[in-house]
């Protein structure tokens, strides 16, 4: 529960509970919080096996850590091997070559087969790397060329 509360952190809230309640009631104080923190578990605890008998004997290993989508997800995909082709058609598909054809065979142009984006055909600097060079100034596109389509902007 505070695993992520370091020395430092829990020596605060120490001196901060003397300081609010003094070194007489502290223990008082501790008692009642852990009494209550008990009930909150018990009413818990309760409240999930009834939910557990209620939904039957095909639930029994139903754990409510598994309603959160990322580790439902997870679990699906490791114990379903036959989701092994999407993942190789995940790697695959580049969404912004498939958006830069479509639009290009809307307007009636060839497809663009250089750079990313077609930022070389657009007039872009790039480094030695081959991606471009934000910091220089590009060259302004031709008039039949299209300016790069970049679709995190839009």
């Amino acid at each position: 529960m505070f695993s992520d509360i370091g020395a430092l952190e829990l020596v605060t809230l120490v001196v901060l509970a003397v300081l609010v309640f003094g070194p007489d009631k502290l223990p008082k104080v501790i008692q009642d919080v852990s009494r209550f923190i008990k009930k909150i578990r018990d009413f818990s605890d309760s409240a999930k096996e009834d939910i557990r008998s209620e939904l039957g004997p095909d639930f029994k290993d139903f754990e409510f850590e598994d309603l959160n989508p990322k580790t439902f997800l997870r679990k699906q995909m490791e114990q379903n091997e036959d989701l092994q082709g999407f993942k190789e058609l995940r790697g695959s598909f580049d969404l912004k070559k498939e958006m830069n054809d479509v639009a290009d065979a809307v307007h009636g142009r060839e497809p663009q087969t250089s750079a990313v984006n077609g930022s070389a055909a657009a007039g872009a600097v790039t480094s030695a790397n081959g991606t471009p060079d934000l910091l220089k100034k590009q060259d302004k596109p031709g008039t039949d060329e299209r300016p790069p389509y970049d679709s995190d902007a839009t």
